[in-house]
């Protein structure tokens, strides 16, 4: 959980002050923001998906023990480390990037979309669940564009488990996973992770975007952290606050 919100922190933090730079509110600024943000979060998040998918697994393969092997996430990868070098933390680096640097980009440009498409107005009573259905539908969005880029990724941090390693690349893994199973492969797991996605992103984005107005309306400015508001938001704000023009 600790992990979640640090990386929901450099991922918002990013995106906020790549608007900045990029200076124009527009959707194709969303996604250049968004996709900038996923591709630097990945040097931490890879290495934690990584210890997860090795903690979940530990205890399986071919070499199976009833003793585990890791005690914990930091265990898990100093013992990589160890073992197999900085090479072996940043297992998955790349099929890391190629899914969050698009995916995070279609993430925020999805939350931008609808947010602009569904409209708010200062005293709308039906913001917070504007603001829900925008967020689980931006995750829903962000998933659908790169789940079969993940397939992968999760394939590759997980060789090696047990002892035994099935593939030599990505592509070597692509090829082996569609001969074996076909290219329904790619969609496995997929139910289960939308549904998961729509609450988790939607109370996500619900609660940075509420935090981020109330705190504007206290008199306080924007951080560099802060979301760059979407330009309903920014429209909304400009309602609310003339003065801060």
């Amino acid at each position: 959980m600790m992990g979640l919100t640090f990386i929901n922190a450099i991922v918002f933090g990013v995106q906020g002050n790549t608007m900045r730079l990029l200076g124009h509110d527009t959707p194709m600024n969303q996604f250049l923001a968004g996709a900038a943000a996923g591709a630097i979060q990945c040097v931490i998040c890879c290495p934690m998906e990584l210890a997860k998918t090795r903690l979940q697994l530990q205890g399986t393969g071919e070499k199976k023990s009833s003793r585990k092997l890791y005690k914990n996430s930091l265990d898990c990868l100093v013992r990589i480390y160890n073992r197999e070098g900085l090479r072996g933390v940043n297992r998955g680096m790349v099929t890391t990037l190629i899914r969050e640097t698009p995916g995070f980009g279609v993430y925020f440009l999805a939350y931008d979309v609808l947010t602009r498409g569904l409209g708010f107005e200062p005293d709308d009573r039906f913001m917070i669940p504007k603001l829900l259905f925008a967020g689980g539908m931006a995750g829903i969005a962000s998933w659908l564009s790169t789940y079969p880029v993940d397939v992968i990724k999760s394939r590759l941090q997980a060789d090696g488990v047990g002892g035994v390693y099935r593939y030599s690349s990505i592509a070597d893994c692509v090829r082996q996973s569609v001969r074996r199973e076909g290219y329904m492969v790619f969609t496995r797991g997929l139910t289960s992770t939308l549904l998961r996605a729509f609450p988790v992103n939607a109370a996500t984005f619900a609660t940075v975007t509420l935090i981020l107005m109330y705190s504007r309306g206290e008199g306080q400015g924007p951080k560099d952290c802060e979301l760059a508001p979407t330009g309903h938001q920014a429209q909304l704000q400009q309602q609310a606050h003339p003065s801060s023009l």
